[in-house]
C-alpha cells in the first residue's frame, strides 16, 4: 500500500545548468578523445590540461576541474571509465556520440541506465545505506509511465508533484507503490485541495531552502528534457510550477522505458559485498564498466528532427493535459537523406536565385557522390567580379535541445571530416566552406564556417588527426595461419 508520507531523499550527482549541459557535452567528449585511453596516474593531468581551454582562467581550480572530470563527465554521463588493467578507456557511449552528434540520444542512454542504487555516489556510505534501505527502482521508467497514465486520466502533473510524490518517495524507490497508486492519491489530493510539500530540515531546526528541496528533482527531469521526452508549458493556475507533458512525437522511446516501469535494475548493488575497502574498489570498477556501455536498446534513441521540432507550445494551444497530441508541422527530408544538407541546398538555391536567377541552376547537391569532399556545389552570388565563381559546402549536421550562443567566447563544438574533405578544404581555399547545421528545440539554425584551411592555419580551428590508414604487402607477413569455422 502505497503511503505518500515517507519521504526518502535520493539525490544524484549534481551537474550544470541544462544549457551548459548541452554546450559542454562536445568539449567533454573531445577532451576525453584526444586523451584516452589513458594510465589511471596521468589521466588527471591530462585531462585538466585538456578541459582548460573550456573555463575561464579565473576559474582554473581543482575543484572545478574535479567537478567536470569526475563528478560528471565520469560518474554522471559515463563517458569514460577506469578499468582494473590500469588504463582509463574511452567509453562507447562517447564514441556513440562522436559518432553520431545526437546528443538527445546521447542523453535518452543516460536517463534510460540510470538507476537507485548506482555507483555514482561515494561507495560509503551513501550506496551502503541505500542498498540497506531497499533502494531498488529505474526512476526514469517508473516516472514516463506514471505520466502516460497521468495523460490517460486527464491529470496535470508539476515538478513539484514529481517531487514528493515519486522521486522523493520511499515506497516508490523502493519497488512497494505501482504508478496508479501514485495517480490515484495524486488525483485525491487535487481533488480536494491539498498541496503537499517535500520538507527538509537543517541542523538548526529551520526549513532549509527549496534550491536544496528540489535539485535533485529539477536535475533528474532536466535530463529527461535534454533526452527529448519531455516538455514543460504554463500551468493553467498561474503559479511558477509548470506542468509536465510527454513528447508525443518520441512515444516509441517513451514507451520502451515505460515498459521497464516495473523491472529490476539491470546492474545488482546489491549483489556485491560492500564490507572492505578492496572489495568496495572491485564493486566501482563493475559499476564504471557497465555504465559506460551503452544500453542494449540504444539504437531505439536516434533522434528524429521533427520529435526534435516539437515544441511544449503547440502541444498546450488548445489542449487539455490528455486528449489528442498535436503533431509538429514536419519537414519532408526522406528524399534526400541527409537532413542538414536538404536545408543548405534549398536554402542556397533561393540565394543564389535572389541574387541572378540564371545561375539558380549551377546549385548542385553532390553529397550521394563519394569523393568529393564537399556536399553542394554552388556560386558566390555576391556582387563583384567573382559573383559566378564555385563555392563548396560541406555539411555537418548534429542535433541538440538549445542552440549554441555565438557569444559565449568558451563554448567549442567538434565535427569530424574525412580525408577528401580535408583534401578539398586545402584544394580549395577561400572557397570551401563547412555549414554546421543545429537541429534544435527552437528550430534550424546554420553555423557558416567560410575558408576553412585558413583558419586551419591560424588556429582559429584546431585539428586532430583521429584515424591513420595502414598499407601492408607480402613483405609484411611473418606467418599464416587457417581457422576453423565453428
Amino acid at each position: 500500500m502505497y503511503d505518500h508520507n515517507k519521504q526518502y531523499r535520493c539525490d544524484i550527482i549534481r551537474g550544470k545548468s541544462q544549457s551548459l549541459m548541452d554546450d559542454l557535452l562536445s568539449a567533454y567528449a573531445k577532451v576525453i578523445d584526444e586523451i584516452c585511453p589513458c594510465a589511471h596516474d596521468l589521466f588527471e593531468d591530462k585531462y585538466n590540461e585538456a578541459f582548460a581551454r573550456y573555463l575561464p582562467e579565473d576559474n582554473r581550480v581543482k575543484k572545478t576541474f574535479d567537478n567536470h572530470r569526475t563528478e560528471i563527465s565520469g560518474k554522471l554521463f559515463g563517458m569514460y571509465y577506469f578499468a582494473d588493467d590500469g588504463v582509463v578507456y574511452e567509453s562507447e557511449r562517447t564514441q556513440k556520440y562522436l559518432f553520431d552528434n545526437d546528443q538527445p540520444a546521447f542523453f535518452k542512454d543516460v536517463c534510460y541506465k540510470m538507476q537507485f542504487p548506482n555507483g555514482m555516489q561515494k561507495t560509503s556510505p551513501t550506496v551502503i545505506e541505500r542498498v540497506r534501505d531497499g533502494i531498488c527502482i529505474r526512476p526514469n521508467a517508473f516516472l514516463l509511465r506514471f505520466l502516460q497514465i497521468a495523460k490517460t486520466a486527464n491529470v496535470g502533473v508539476t515538478k513539484k508533484m514529481i517531487g514528493y510524490y515519486i522521486l522523493n518517495s520511499l515506497d516508490v524507490l523502493t519497488g512497494v507503490a505501482t504508478p496508479y497508486e501514485v495517480l490515484e492519491t495524486l488525483a485525491y489530493d487535487i481533488n480536494h485541495g491539498i498541496s503537499r510539500q517535500i520538507h527538509a530540515i537543517d541542523e538548526n531546526g529551520n526549513e532549509k531552502a527549496d534550491s536544496y528541496k528540489y535539485q535533485h528533482i529539477n536535475e533528474q527531469l532536466n535530463y529527461l528534457e535534454l533526452a527529448n521526452l519531455i516538455r514543460f508549458v504554463d500551468n493553467p493556475a498561474g503559479n511558477n510550477d509548470r506542468i509536465i507533458i510527454l513528447n508525443p512525437l518520441e512515444e516509441p522511446a517513451i514507451d520502451l522505458f515505460a515498459s521497464k516501469w516495473d523491472t529490476k535494475p539491470s546492474f545488482d548493488v546489491a549483489s556485491f559485498d560492500l564490507t572492505t575497502v578492496e572489495k568496495r574498489k572491485s564493486f566501482q570498477y563493475a559499476w564504471d564498466e557497465y555504465y559506460a556501455r551503452i544500453s542494449d536498446v540504444s539504437s531505439h534513441f536516434n533522434t528524429d528532427v521533427n520529435a526534435l521540432a516539437f515544441t511544449a507550445e503547440q502541444q498546450e494551444r488548445g489542449k487539455d493535459f490528455g486528449g489528442q497530441d498535436e503533431k509538429a508541422d514536419q519537414i519532408n527530408l526522406v528524399a534526400f537523406g541527409d537532413e542538414g544538407e536538404a536545408l543548405v541546398f534549398e536554402y542556397e538555391k533561393k540565394r543564389v536565385a535572389a541574387y541572378n536567377t540564371r545561375l539558380a541552376n549551377k546549385v548542385l547537391s553532390l553529397g550521394k557522390t563519394k569523393g568529393l569532399g564537399y556536399d553542394i556545389q554552388s556560386v558566390i552570388a555576391e556582387p563583384g567580379e567573382m559573383d559566378e565563381f564555385v563555392k563548396y559546402i560541406e555539411v555537418k549536421s548534429t542535433k541538440r535541445l538549445t542552440c549554441p550562443s555565438t557569444s559565449d567566447n568558451l563554448w567549442i563544438d567538434t565535427l569530424n571530416i574525412t580525408r577528401n574533405e580535408w583534401i578539398a578544404a586545402r584544394q580549395h581555399g577561400a572557397f570551401y566552406s563547412i555549414y554546421r547545421v543545429y537541429f534544435t528545440r527552437s528550430g534550424v539554425s546554420a553555423f557558416i564556417l567560410s575558408n576553412v584551411a585558413s583558419k586551419m592555419d591560424d588556429g582559429r580551428m584546431q585539428t586532430t588527426p583521429m584515424t591513420y590508414r595502414v598499407d601492408f604487402s607480402n613483405s609484411s607477413i611473418d606467418s599464416t595461419i587457417e581457422l576453423q569455422l565453428a
